[in-house]
């Protein structure tokens, strides 16, 4: 058995969602904070083709890379890498970084409640886990800033015609949409469609909308959110949503950041307070429970700081390796399970 690399990654998703963790034989990327060392990875794309692309990955994974972190209040930092982009901060990654952390013993478990601090590209989070016999029961992430960049705007949609759709940002950027503006019922059997018009969407609000942010480069929209009604029972509100991932898939998750964005957009439109919680739940039914630490207004901008805690697993450790006569050291793609 040859291989010319070992790589360690510890399997995990998170209210269904994978996102696997790289726990050894990959060094850090060079960088003097976690975005520069984002920026490497995206730009360079040979740790992402060799772990993402098939024969050993695949759409539907995440990975998380564990770094050395940069900011000196922070245990650990990682680094995200979804099909096609290297997103500053994933909600349901975090999740499943934090629960291998743990359950792994790279941070010593104290019960009932293990609290540490890890480095992202987006800033710092805060980790607060409710621990019993060794597992990490719930993780509740302290997120970055989140805000709403546009309000109520115009989008052509072939076929569709006007819709009108909302962008925000919550560690990640999104445009937010209506389903029934769609014709589209949140529900497993419609993942065709809300897929296939999700991509439509992402690309025209790129085109006609386009997303900049205040302080990092991160200037493009990366998810569709479909949404459903929000109900309200006294301070708790649901709402069902579907967020699409390019190339082409659905987050299992109820996804930690699209939902940070939504409740921008739910402050800003006056249907969330304070002393409210969100539950977001996911078309597969996972649950993320969600609630606003603050509501900021500087130099007449509204962000919030929210929170979002769910459960992580681990599912399985994993060796990869890579025969030096492989004639696809980076893997391929081929559209019938990446789609264009």
């Amino acid at each position: 058995m040859r291989s010319n690399i070992s790589v360690n990654i510890v399997s995990a998703h998170a209210e269904g969602e994978v996102g696997n963790v790289i726990v050894g034989g990959i060094p850090d990327p060079p960088g003097n904070d976690l975005w520069e060392m984002r920026t490497f990875i995206e730009k360079d794309q040979k740790l992402r083709n060799l772990l993402l692309n098939e024969p050993r990955g695949g759409v539907f994974k995440h990975i998380n890379l564990l770094v050395k972190a940069k900011h000196p209040n922070a245990e650990f930092g990682f680094i995200i890498m979804e099909p096609i982009h290297t997103p500053p901060m994933s909600g349901s990654n975090a999740i499943c970084v934090a629960t291998v952390l743990l359950e792994t013993g790279l941070i010593k478990i104290e019960e009932p409640i293990t609290s540490f601090n890890l480095d992202t590209p987006a800033g710092l989070i805060q980790v607060r886990a409710t621990c019993r016999d060794g597992e990490a029961l719930k993780i509740e992430i302290q997120n970055v800033e989140s805000f709403v960049d546009q309000l109520n705007v115009p989008l052509k949609i072939n076929g569709l015609g006007i819709l009108n759709v909302n962008t925000a940002f919550g560690g990640d950027s999104f445009v937010l949409v209506d389903a029934s503006d769609c014709g589209l019922k949140i529900e497993p059997k419609s993942g065709d469609l809300i897929r296939n018009l999700g991509k439509e969407i992402i690309k025209a609000a790129n085109e006609q909308l386009g997303f900049k942010h205040p302080v990092r480069n991160w200037n493009h929209i990366s998810f569709c959110q479909f949404t459903e009604p929000t109900i309200r029972k006294n301070n708790l509100l649901t709402g069902l949503s579907a967020v699409v991932i390019e190339p082409g898939k659905i987050d299992r998750s109820p996804c930690g950041t699209g939902c940070s964005a939504r409740m921008a957009l739910l402050v800003s439109q006056g249907k969330m307070q304070k002393d409210d919680t969100f539950v977001g739940k996911s078309i597969i039914g996972g649950s993320f429970e969600c609630n606003l630490k603050e509501i900021k207004n500087t130099d007449g901008k509204q962000s919030i700081i929210p929170t979002i805690s769910g459960r992580g697993y681990i599912t399985g450790t994993h060796q990869i390796m890579r025969n030096p006569s492989d004639p696809w050291p980076y893997g391929y793609r081929v559209s019938d399970t990446w789609p264009n």
